[in-house]
Parts: structure tokens; sequence; C-alpha cells
């Protein structure tokens, strides 16, 4: 035992940093999103490079612009999605909406009307299809005698939104910032099949080189000081990210594990699967350093990302201004500055 549990109690104006102040006394997943709000401050505060994975259906869910948010401010250095978040993400730049639904709908009735839904998210297929047919003209718009990294295919891709797009996304945000953007299985979302459509209708065969993909972000890895993590979700980019530890000696470097890490996630670690897979696993990986500062919330990311980074904002304005952080060009080449 080493300090008594203090009970929430209710006061008028309350700061969403205060309310993660005070569900710090109190237990279950409350105690551990006030945890996950301090190791964040901590990353922030120290030397460390923060890599941030993103699975998951979170921009039909609407957290595309805390998304925006943590890449303007640097909260985060760097991120690794999947190819739905960063699709959504472009469909919602160029002007068109994911709706609300019923996660109760007649999904007969939905594909008569050619909807899709995303459990209570509506999106309409006829613009879907608008936003495939903008992925294809864009390819054809680029070099087909060399493969592409994802990082500066989307970078590529953030800089044309940003002239068409009508409102800042993950997309054009991460291009002004020039944060790097990796998404390890491209071919898993819209992106692929309009590449699919490109290459069979046009015959304009872009090839993505998702090994260089691994060798950049080690790169990233070995020029850190320290690192730390974020994962909402997990999927394949939460694996992308942790391993990177692994692979030091491709750069002679001799890395210990990321030293703070916290996630997200509604998944439980028995089934096996890495959306459940706890730190103290990934400590036999040596993807987490023994005395890493960890913390999983088990919640529900729509509910829990919005008051973390809400809790950050308030908190971390000073912090932020002088936050030591990695810089890079995007080019053919990434460089870290």
């Amino acid at each position: 035992m080493k300090k008594p549990g203090t009970p929430f109690s209710i006061s008028q104006g309350c700061t969403v940093s205060e309310l993660a102040q005070k569900m710090g006394g109190t237990s279950f997943q409350a105690r551990n999103l006030a945890h996950a709000v301090e190791i964040w401050s901590q990353m922030l505060e120290g030397d460390v490079t923060i890599f941030l994975g993103l699975a998951g259906a979170m921009v039909p869910a609407g957290m595309r612009q805390i998304m925006v948010y943590l890449i303007e401010n640097r909260l985060i250095d760097c991120l690794v999605s999947t190819g739905a978040n960063l699709f959504h993400d472009l469909h919602e730049t160029l002007g068109r909406f994911h709706w609300q639904g019923s996660a109760q709908a007649d999904d007969e009735e939905l594909a008569n009307s050619k909807t899709f839904r995303i459990y209570d998210v509506l999106t309409s297929e006829e613009e879907f299809d608008k936003t495939e047919q903008f992925v294809i003209d864009f390819s054809t718009k680029l070099e087909l005698d060399r493969p592409y990294t994802t990082r500066e295919f989307f970078f590529l891709l953030g800089n044309e939104l940003s002239s068409q797009g009508n409102e800042e996304g993950i997309l054009t945000a991460a291009a002004k910032a020039n944060l790097p953007i990796y998404c390890p299985a491209p071919g898993d979302s819209v992106y692929g099949t309009a590449l699919a459509t490109a290459q069979v209708k046009l015959g304009n065969r872009l090839l993505f080189d998702v090994i260089k993909d691994v060798v950049e972000i080690v790169q990233i890895a070995c020029s850190a000081p320290t690192t730390g993590v974020i994962f909402i979700g997990g999927g394949t980019p939460k694996n992308f990210i942790q391993q990177v530890e692994l692979c030091g000696h491709l750069y002679d470097k001799a890395l210990k594990g990321h030293e703070y890490a916290i996630q997200i996630t509604t998944d439980s670690p028995q089934w096996g699967g890495l959306s459940g897979c706890t730190f103290e696993e990934a400590r036999s990986w040596r993807k987490i350093t023994p005395d890493a500062a960890t913390v999983t919330v088990n919640c529900d990311a729509t509910i829990a990302l919005p008051i973390i980074v809400s809790a950050l904002g308030e908190r971390a304005a000073k912090v932020l201004q002088n936050r030591k952080k990695p810089s890079f060009t995007l080019g053919k080449e990434l460089t870290i500055l």
C-alpha cells in the first residue's frame, strides 16, 4: 500500500487537465488514463522521439482533428498508420463526409442504396469512388521507373492535397510539418485497390518499397537519444514500430528498447493477438526496456484519446515551445536533421 485513493469530487469549471488529475486519484481505467497523460508529458519534457501507431477506424469515428493537433503541435514525431485511416483522411480533406448512422441499420437496405457502414458510421459508395479516383489520378503524376517508400508517397500526396483540399487533415498537416508517415500495409486499403486499378486499366505500375520503409524507421530510432511509443489499437502499425528496437544492428547500434510506452486498446492478451499484447510480453522481445514507463488504457480510444490529448494541450503549452524534437526532410531520401 502506497497512498489512499481520493474519491472523485465534482467541481464547477473543472478543466480537462484537472479532470485527468482527479482521475489519477481513483482506480481502474480512470487511473490508467491519468497515468497515460503523465507518461506522455514525460516524453514531451525529455529528449524523446515519439512514434504513434494508428489502427482501427479512428478517422471515420471523428478522431481526425485530434491527429492533426498532435502533428501541428509536435506531440508526436512519426506516424505509422493503417492505409484505411489515411484514405478516410483523404476523403474528408477533399470535402466529403462520414455520416452518423445506427449500428442497428438495415444493412441490406444500405447495400441497395450504395451506402457503406462502419458500426454506426455511414459513407457513400459514390463519394468513396470519387476519392478512389483521386488516388488513381494522382498516381499517374508520379514516376514509374522507381519504387516509392510509403513515406515519400504520402508526403507527395499531402502536398498535392494542400492545394486542393477543403480543410487541414492528417496528410496535409504532416506534409507541412515534414513529419514522416509510414503505412506498412498499403495494399490493405482503398489505396491498394486504387493503385491496382491504375495498374490493370492504365498500365500505371506504381510500386512501393516497404523494405526501405523499415530501413528508414530504424534510422529514425537509431538517431534518437530515447524513444517512446503510443499505440491506438494494435495491428500492423504497432509491430512496425515495436520491431525497430531489434534492428539497431543495421546501423551498428545496440538499441535497448522503447523507454516510454502507452497503448489504448479494448482487446485482451489471452487470445494471442497483437492488439491485446501487453508491454510485459514486449519486454521478452527487448522491444520495451525493463524499466520503461508504461501504461495500458483498456478503453475505447474514442473516449480516452480526446481526454488525454485535451489534458496534454492544457498542460504542455510551455513545454511544447521548448521541446527537443527531431527534424526531417522528406524527399526521395529521408534526412534527419
